[in-house]
């Protein structure tokens, strides 16, 4: 019998009623997703970085294809067993010690819910500062160091959406599966306009890079590429967690197989190609590279203002909830579901991201990219790392799933903590560590240029090595492994 600490009827395993997502419906989730302000700033970024349209596009495509496979690996558990990643992950961490990686993907998701709605706030204030023809962002407020109009619209912004909050999943596929084929629309208009306005192609693509020999930044390609591919995982690590959250509604394996082998690495590329096109021409129309695309809507004229920020702020919304908001109201669940609804969990999620002020996050490129990209993959590959071995190599699939929701089953390890994956994290991590303070607070950290060179691999670097210290820890303790299995 299932306890309440553990259970709740969100946490609760699918039934066959609930299994109606097919291979189209993960398709259409994936464009939702990625048709959004900060997958289009990610390539673009790139390119303010110093490189070329194909350098960064190219960038964008690699990073997404090494991430789809721990996407799919950890997914099959959601199809197959019905269960979300704050169930999952208790066969690994413990019932009691699960509530760590909960809390931890939880923290980052609140993070990007803040980010998300700090860019749609931007996208209303942009597009009310047109129609009223002036600056509505109001003198920066102290301690906070946005303006009282940037604050309002930010507010607003959050307010509506907790309308999708209070009305589930269902809602959530619905709003991805109606609104991806206009998305697709715009960044395709988007890309003729700043073709045109550019002259056509070749001045986009013929631009060198920063790094060619007499370029600003020459000679330092690989130092650049190597964290931003990084950065580039760590965008979609996230979701490569709490990828169960959605295939547990997958009607089968094949249907999440491949819906979101058509969704994430071609609709990827595709909106980094159309990213770096549009920013590249901003170069050559405006004579600056503007990455952000609410800032670019801001110099259009007429209805495409109008069009463009409604079709932002509607993009905004979609990748928001289901990206960020569904995870983390799972994740607080989990902590304590006698209590904490789905919903109340959404709530919670709103609330925190207030208070983790995004726009700082957003404030430069290289801050958005290879501190909160790169910092928090470093936190989420160990984890990845340990619900792969643990899944596929240890138990091969087989769960238990009665006893992920009883404190004295076969994952209740010692007092419901398993030591071997605590000293796996904790191993994934610390590598790490010094290279992300380093580059957070190069004022107050330093690192040598070994740890440097780590934090460059941040994902792989935690990935492997908790995977690694895990397989290990679990096979010199094979009555627990077995007793788990």
């Amino acid at each position: 019998m299932a306890d309440e600490a553990l259970w709740n009827t969100d946490l609760a395993p699918t039934g066959p009623g609930q299994r109606s997502w097919a291979w189209y419906h993960y398709t259409a989730l994936w464009i939702g997703m990625i048709v959004a302000v900060p997958a289009w700033m990610l390539a673009a970024g790139l390119v303010e970085q110093g490189m070329s349209a194909g350098q960064a596009a190219f960038t964008v495509l690699l990073g997404n294809g090494i991430v789809l496979v721990p996407m799919l690996l950890i997914g099959h558990a959601g199809a197959r067993h019905g269960i979300p990643y704050a169930v999952l992950v208790r066969a690994s961490f413990g019932t009691a010690g699960a509530r760590l990686p909960a809390l931890a993907r939880a923290l980052v998701a609140c993070g990007w819910y803040g980010i998300q709605t700090w860019i749609g706030g931007e996208a209303l204030l942009t597009l009310f500062g047109v129609l009223v023809r002036a600056d509505l962002r109001g003198a920066p407020l102290p301690m906070l160091g946005i303006g009282s109009g940037q604050l309002v619209a930010f507010l607003l912004f959050w307010s509506l959406q907790l309308f999708f909050v209070r009305k589930g999943l269902l809602t959530i596929r619905r709003l991805e599966t109606w609104t991806a084929p206009a998305k697709i629309l715009v960044c395709i208009a988007l890309v003729w306009w700043a073709v045109e306005a550019a002259g056509g192609l070749g001045p986009i693509f013929h631009a060198p890079s920063a790094f060619v020999p007499g370029g600003p930044k020459a000679g330092q390609f690989w130092a650049v590429f190597w964290p931003a591919l990084t950065a580039m995982i760590g965008y979609w690590a996230t979701l490569a967690l709490n990828i169960p959250d959605f295939t547990r509604f997958a009607r089968s394996q094949r249907d999440q197989l491949i819906g979101q082998s058509l969704g994430l690495p071609p609709m990827m590329g595709l909106i980094a190609l159309a990213s770096v096109i549009t920013t590249s021409a901003t170069v050559v129309i405006y004579g600056e590279a503007i990455w952000d695309p609410v800032a670019l809507s801001g110099r259009f004229e007429g209805p495409l203002v109008l069009l463009g920020l409604i079709v932002i702020s509607v993009d905004t919304i979609s990748c928001n909830i289901a990206a960020n908001l569904v995870s983390a109201s799972y994740d607080f669940s989990s902590l304590w579901p006698a209590r904490i609804s789905y919903r109340t969990g959404g709530i919670i999620t709103a609330a925190i991201a207030i208070l983790m002020m995004p726009w700082k996050l957003l404030a430069s490129t290289g801050g958005y990219i290879f501190v909160w990209l790169a910092g928090y993959s470093a936190l989420l590959g160990p984890i990845a790392g340990i619900l792969i071995a643990d899944y596929w190599l240890i138990r091969r699939t087989r769960l238990q799933v009665d006893d992920l929701y009883r404190a004295d089953g076969a994952y209740a390890y010692r007092r419901g903590w398993n030591p071997a994956a605590l000293i796996a994290f904790a191993a994934g991590v610390l590598p790490n560590l010094p290279g992300f303070l380093a580059t957070a607070a190069p004022g107050a950290f330093a690192a040598g240029p070994a740890w440097m060179a780590i934090y460059t691999w941040a994902w792989f670097v935690g990935l492997a090595v908790a995977l690694l210290v895990y397989l290990a820890l679990m096979r010199l303790s094979p009555r627990v492994a077995a007793r788990a299995a």
